[in-house]
């Protein structure tokens, strides 16, 4: 039995149809300095405090984020305010909705967007031509004592009806701690943040899957969960970490929170399963890679496959004249190394 090499093809795709290009980082940011800048004159405009801050989160902050043929972004930029500054013209606390209503009539300028932001259950969207959108969660700041008549302050997010305690900036820093944590001894130090998102494009491959497959923090959680370092292999680093969360999700689609109490999804989860389900088939496809007649054709055609894309088989082999094959490697099989401190993941 053979294992194919194909760390080379792997990071290449990743290089060049997985992870954002400047040009695409640059336009989201002009996106949301501009936001933030009709925020604030907004609020100006109808005489109302400003945020106290506002922070980008989620798989942006996090360097997490894929190429979408469709350019189907989620971007988020969280507005915090003061409890104090959420009130109304009689000094009365402003309920969840209203105070979302607050920040969506700020972002109301002129008539220069094609589409006006509306009011979601958890946040302000404001849409773009180019397909993608800008989510503004509206959080206040609570301060309140500890037992140690220590002052704290807590986040409150306004979803819904209600204001619940939750911050996703310290989802962020959870995930940039253990990734730090994870690259450890690793050259290069990025095979975790790449193997998240080749696994999230593959989560999103198909059109139809995009609707179906479970969030890109669930997916963001399961590899942090199941990683396996290997060095110099990304390619066989996937299939450790998908064998590893495809075992996990047969047990239960249950996926626990990185840092609240609460499931980020329950046992049974519909979208859980068709994520298993999507492993499973990419799993299946890239059993061919260890057979023995296996070669350069065959393995590109397998991951071509599995993300579902011409990308792999486009690629020029040793008989395409003047041009440079990348390296493929035959070796013998070696069982991928944890790297993980003795066991605690997975």
């Amino acid at each position: 039995m053979a294992d194919i090499d194909c760390n080379s093809e792997i990071k290449g795709f990743h290089r060049t149809k997985v992870t954002l290009l400047k040009s695409q980082q640059d336009d989201m940011r002009k996106h949301r300095d501009a936001g933030r800048t009709r925020l604030e004159t907004g609020f100006d405009r109808d005489d109302h405090p400003q945020p106290r801050e506002k922070a980008s989160q989620g798989s942006y902050q996090m360097r997490t984020m894929v190429q979408d043929d469709d350019s189907d972004y989620d971007i988020d930029d969280g507005v915090y305010f003061e409890k104090e500054d959420l009130v109304d013209s009689d000094g009365n606390a402003l309920v969840p909705k209203a105070a979302r209503e607050r920040v969506c009539k700020a972002l109301k300028q002129d008539n220069r967007l094609a589409h006006n932001a509306t009011v979601k259950h958890n946040c302000v969207r404001q849409e773009y031509p180019e397909g993608y959108h800008i989510d503004m969660p509206v959080y206040r700041i609570v301060t309140t004592s500890n037992n140690e008549d220590e002052e704290v302050k807590l986040y409150e997010l306004a979803s819904g009806d209600e204001w619940i305690e939750s911050d996703a900036r310290a989802v962020t820093r959870w995930f940039n701690d253990i990734v730090g944590e994870l690259n450890a001894g690793e050259s290069d130090g990025s095979q975790m943040r790449r193997v998240t998102k080749l696994t999230k494009k593959l989560a999103r491959s198909r059109k139809d899957w995009k609707t179906k497959t479970t969030s890109g923090i669930c997916i963001t959680k399961l590899l942090t969960d199941h990683f396996e370092s290997v060095e110099d292999r990304d390619d066989k680093a996937l299939r450790e970490i998908w064998k590893r969360i495809k075992e996990k999700l047969d047990t239960s689609t249950e996926i626990e929170h990185p840092v609240l109490d609460e499931p980020l999804a329950k046992s049974g989860d519909t979208e859980v399963r068709f994520f298993r389900d999507c492993l499973s088939d990419a799993l299946e496809k890239l059993e061919s890679l260890d057979n023995q007649n296996c070669d350069r054709k065959k393995a590109r055609a397998a991951w071509g496959d599995v993300f579902n894309t011409t990308y792999f088989s486009d690629l020029p082999g040793d008989d395409d004249k003047g041009k440079k094959a990348e390296s493929l490697v035959v070796t013998s099989v070696e069982t991928a190394r944890r790297d993980d401190g003795g066991g605690r993941f997975g």
